[in-house]
């Protein structure tokens, strides 16, 4: 998930930079757009280090001899792709920017174009802070849905005492996570989740594989280590890029992905397979490339070993979430396997409906939980899906730990 951090020109220009590492603890992508006045105080260069991203500091980059189109549509670009803008701090000016409409630098720009969350932390002389024109300004864009996080009180760096300091790291990151409806249910949990499709060799060019892209367990790995699990993401082969917080394993193979969860299984308190593992293999793998020719070609196929039965028949007060992807009897088939491995949670879809499946960026599926509880879920992203599936986890655990459930 992707965060605009505005920095603006104030004193506290400089606390924006430990906003970024704690932003990013949080697993978000930050990128920092910095007014004129910011400059002032704090380089480009320090916010480039710590977030890894384009610093952005220019409506246009005609000073610098690379005006173009894409420049000149930049803020659009990143107001499409943020999932919520945050300036901190928000000087007077740049309120009074925003409360009025006015689009004269790249981050008030951007503010009219985004339709994501805004949040601000206002900062700034306890007189400015309690001029009529700032608080008209502040009611105005509290009116509009923007979050303000109160500044703090106490001694200013005019000299000055009184409301104006910019709120703490902690009060502003709290307030993100609010804004974004942010969960930290998972703190203290270890989730080991499994993701992609396994390759299984006939000779050294050629392998059985299926369509599985990773994008689903990709997105509840993110997920979850957002909502504070650790996480220990045991992957086949795909280009997704690694979530941010998230310890990735890479495998190849079903044997390798089954040694790879038994040797972290104990480790794990949740443990979520959306791997599209091979069922088959071939009985013998050859050293050399299988030649062409006009006989037909016969390959022994033999079981591979099926790592949620196996790892789920010991799973103690683990909670044990499997993956179906059916294209009939779709209820039916995953209330089966429910049983059948020892699961707690079975998300199935019908990979032969539109939107849904492996390599789309939404899916459509149905939670089929151990109590009993179906879920049907409309067509939705992937994100949304994984949140989906986290919600119904946390339930499941507090059921399975409820004192009632204890004392039977």
């Amino acid at each position: 998930m992707r965060i605009t951090l505005g920095v603006t020109g104030g004193v506290a220009a400089y606390k924006a930079a430990e906003l970024v590492r704690l932003l990013q603890q949080d697993a978000f992508t930050v990128q920092v757009v910095m007014t004129r006045g910011a400059r002032e105080f704090i380089t480009p260069l320090t916010f480039a280090a710590l977030s890894g991203q384009k610093v952005i500091t220019d409506l246009f980059a005609a000073s610098s001899g690379e005006a173009n189109l894409e420049s000149a549509i930049e803020h659009i670009a990143v107001a499409q792709r943020t999932d919520l803008l945050l300036v901190a701090p928000a000087t007077a000016d740049v309120l009074a920017k925003f409360a009025r409409g006015i689009a004269d630098d790249f981050l008030t720009t951007l503010y009219l174009a985004s339709t994501a969350p805004v949040v601000v932390a206002p900062a700034m002389n306890v007189n400015m802070w309690n001029h009529a024109a700032t608080r008209e300004n502040i009611e105005m864009l509290r009116a509009r849905g923007v979050k303000i996080v109160e500044p703090d009180e106490g001694y200013l760096a005019c000299g000055m005492t009184g409301a104006g300091r910019l709120a703490s790291q902690e009060q502003i990151v709290a307030a993100v996570r609010e804004a974004l409806q942010w969960k930290r249910d998972l703190e203290g949990q270890t989730v080991l989740i499994t993701a992609g499709p396994t390759c299984e060799d006939i000779d050294p060019v050629r392998y059985l594989t299926n369509r599985s892209s990773g994008k689903m367990g990709y997105a509840v790995a993110e997920a979850a280590a957002r909502r504070g699990a650790r996480v220990i993401l045991v992957s086949g082969p795909t280009s997704l890029d690694v979530p941010a917080g998230v310890q990735r394993i890479d495998v190849r193979t079903a044997g390798e992905m089954h040694r790879a969860v038994t040797e972290n299984f104990a480790e794990s308190s949740i443990a979520i397979f959306a791997a599209a593992v091979a069922d088959y293999r071939p009985v013998r793998s050859f050293d050399q490339k299988i030649k062409r020719n006009k006989e037909p070609l016969t390959i022994s196929l033999e079981p591979t070993r099926d790592i949620l039965a196996d790892v789920a028949q010991n799973k103690g007060c683990r909670l044990i979430v499997g993956f179906a992807a059916e294209t009939e009897r779709v209820a039916e088939n995953a209330r089966k396997k429910l049983s059948a491995k020892n699961a707690d949670l079975i998300v199935a879809n019908d990979v032969t409906a539109e939107g849904a499946g492996f390599d789309h960026d939404t899916n459509i599926v149905t939670l089929f939980a151990r109590d009993g509880r179906d879920q049907p879920l409309a067509r939705m992203s992937k994100s949304e899906v994984a949140q989906r599936i986290l919600d119904e986890v946390v339930r499941l655990r507090a059921v399975l730990h409820s004192p009632q459930r204890s004392a039977i």
